[in-house]
């Protein structure tokens, strides 16, 4: 098993930054992935960015270039350091962990709200 604790998120103002950390404790060593969903009311959830275990990272197509994913490995830990914000990028974000055990398992944190005024 593995459990994720967010914290970060809250309120910003369009044009804003936040961050957001996700630590991971349990069994890790399967891992081979870590990264940020979000989910909007009315929308699925979506992926907004991840580390794979070799430190390359993906992103949405929508956060290129504001957002940044990061960890510190000996923390177990993931960042999202989001900026330029944008009311759109309003929702509740998701800490996700990936691990192979034969089949892919997904863990999730409980989910942070984040909200963008404009």
């Amino acid at each position: 098993q593995v459990q994720l604790v967010e914290s970060g998120g809250g309120l910003a103002q369009s044009g804003g930054s936040l961050r957001l950390s996700c630590a991971a404790s349990g069994s890790l060593f399967r891992l081979f992935a870590m990264g940020w969903f979000r989910q909007a009311p009315g929308k699925q959830r979506e992926l907004v960015a991840e580390i794979i275990s070799d430190g390359s990272t993906n992103y949405a197509d929508s956060v290129k270039g504001r957002f940044t994913i990061s960890r510190d490995i000996a923390k177990n830990t993931v960042f999202l350091q989001m900026n330029s914000l944008k009311p759109e990028d309003t929702a509740v974000y998701y800490c996700n962990a990936r691990a192979r055990s034969g089949v892919i398992q997904d863990y999730w944190g409980q989910g942070t709200q984040v909200t963008v005024s404009s």
